[in-house]
């Protein structure tokens, strides 16, 4: 019996002018461990004034987590954060009970050709911490664990796992590890790895019981069973994951809640234009889609 349980090709997507890859959710699959929403944007060359330009919007229940590949975004939020995310460093905002943020093609770049890759996810949070206040870390690259297996090289973005632990300050027990290799490298973790578990495929292949998958996959695994794989030369993976909520997580656009009742009031303090400003960003934002009820 296969250890996969479903793949998930990336589709494509709209956030404003700018298009990515969404993985999650999935129709069959809507969240992985606490991981509720996985977007992978570009590679893409942005060219003269094009510009990524992802306009102020709210979000509530969750932790957005931005890791970017290539190139540069700006970050500014209600709590008065204002940081440039550079490649490799880990942007962890955490909404809560409710925040407002923007993304942005810094000032400097704007009339520039300039390339953009990364990876955009959000975490749920625990029921109890929901309501939590919202904070804001920016983690440096330097300080994200890395160690090389058989000329691979591992790095712990976020969470626990092999016996290292990530400074990002997640609020519940999961794992994202990005993992490049050179050379073919064997997969066996056995029991090292926990809970749900999601393997994608950014670059190259990954090989399971004699079939090959290739870039642009997300591949499920049966809960807790992670072996048997082996990567291509030259391909680079993203594995997440971590012990799932007892209670469903309900998402509306930018919200998600084990609440409909307080995804409601968020939607309409949006509609209402009630949430605070962004110092600096304040004279644009995202409205609530027209199609949503």
């Amino acid at each position: 019996m296969s250890n996969i349980n479903l793949v998930i090709e990336e589709r494509t997507a709209d956030i404003g002018k700018f298009q990515v890859g969404r993985l999650l959710p999935f129709r069959l699959k809507r969240m992985i461990g606490p991981f509720v929403y996985i977007d992978h944007m570009g590679p893409v060359l942005l060219i003269g004034n094009e510009n990524m330009d992802v306009l102020p919007h709210p979000h509530i229940g969750l932790s957005t987590l931005t890791f970017l590949m290539e190139g540069s975004l700006m970050h500014r939020d209600t709590l008065g954060n204002e940081i440039e995310i550079k490649p490799g460093e880990v942007n962890w905002m955490t909404a809560g009970i409710g925040i407002v943020h923007s993304e942005r093609t810094p000032p400097m770049y704007r009339n520039k050709s300039k390339n953009i890759h990364g990876l955009q996810i959000w975490v749920a949070l625990p029921k109890n911490l929901e309501t939590m206040n919202p904070g804001f870390f920016q983690i440096e690259a330097e300080e994200i664990p890395k160690w090389s297996i058989n000329n691979a090289d591992y790095k712990l973005i976020a969470g626990e796992a092999f016996g290292q632990k990530s400074p990002v300050p997640v609020y519940s027990k999961l794992f994202m590890i990005e993992i490049k290799s050179g050379k073919e490298h064997a997969l066996n973790f056995g029991e090292e790895l926990f809970g749900e578990i999601g393997l994608f495929i950014l670059e190259g292949s990954v090989i399971s019981e004699g079939i090959e998958y290739g870039h642009k996959k997300l591949l499920v695994m049966e809960k807790g069973k992670f072996e048997g794989f082996t990567m291509a030369a030259n391909s680079i993976i993203y594995i997440f994951g971590g012990e799932p909520f007892p209670e469903e997580r309900f998402i509306d656009w930018n919200f998600v809640s084990s609440n409909k009742e307080l995804i409601a009031k968020a939607k309409q303090k949006w509609i209402d234009q009630k949430f605070e400003k962004i110092p600096g960003d304040d004279q644009e934002f995202l409205p609530y889609p027209s199609f949503k009820k």
